[in-house]
């Protein structure tokens, strides 16, 4: 069931060939196909060409609405910081809403056959320093996923600094499942959590259920 509701949620929101093609404004076929494309095949790689050929626009049109690519790469992140964040809170909420639920809703989001890595690792690793707007958009990515972890933790503990450290766990995390181990990243993960809460005083990490 899991990784069909990742894929039936991030496909409906994310990908143009799945969504009725006359409702969606030539700006958001253009977000839309630039969203496959740079999570699926690299920034660099992708050039405009193809993003105008495969979205059905000018050339005039896209310069309309995005003046450079660049300015699409911010737009490609903001979007996918959006669809990913909603994506991953509900998926937390089917999981039991815990510290505990982060290890299934990974495993969810790393067997599904689109996965590739986190988007704003990759393009932070593609683009970096050169863009001012990309390190931003990952800064305030990585700062959002630290809060909603924050919001899972009792208040009887060091809520940011335990939050932290738990959210550069998943970053560890996934870039093991990008190399295809999928399986043993989450279970690290989870084995991993598992001891923190357990360090934290609380001899069970199940009291960690809210």
């Amino acid at each position: 069931m899991e990784r069909s509701v990742y894929n039936g949620v991030m496909d409906r929101l994310s990908n143009p060939a799945l969504v009725n093609q006359t409702k969606l404004s030539a700006c958001e076929r253009i977000l839309l196909t630039a969203h496959t494309l740079f999570y699926r095949e690299g920034i660099r790689s992708t050039g405009v060409d193809r993003i105008i050929a495969e979205a059905g626009v000018t050339k005039v049109t896209f310069y309309r609405h995005y003046p450079s690519k660049n300015d699409l790469i911010v737009a490609f992140l903001d979007y996918r910081h959006r669809i990913w964040m909603s994506w991953f809170q509900d998926a937390l909420q089917r999981h039991g809403n815990s510290p505990l639920a982060i290890a299934p809703v990974l495993q969810e989001w790393f067997t599904d056959p689109a996965f590739r890595g986190c988007a704003f690792i990759n393009a932070l690793g593609e683009v970096g320093p050169s863009m001012p707007g990309v390190v931003q958009r990952v800064i305030q990515h990585k700062a959002k996923l630290r809060n909603v972890i924050e919001g899972l933790l009792p208040n009887d503990c060091e809520r940011k600094t335990l939050a932290s450290a738990i959210a550069m766990a998943i970053d560890g995390a996934v870039v093991r499942a990008e190399w295809g181990e999928p399986a043993e990243a989450v279970d690290g993960f989870n084995r991993l959590v598992e001891g923190v809460l357990c360090l934290k005083g609380k001899a069970n990490p199940k009291n960690y259920l809210v």
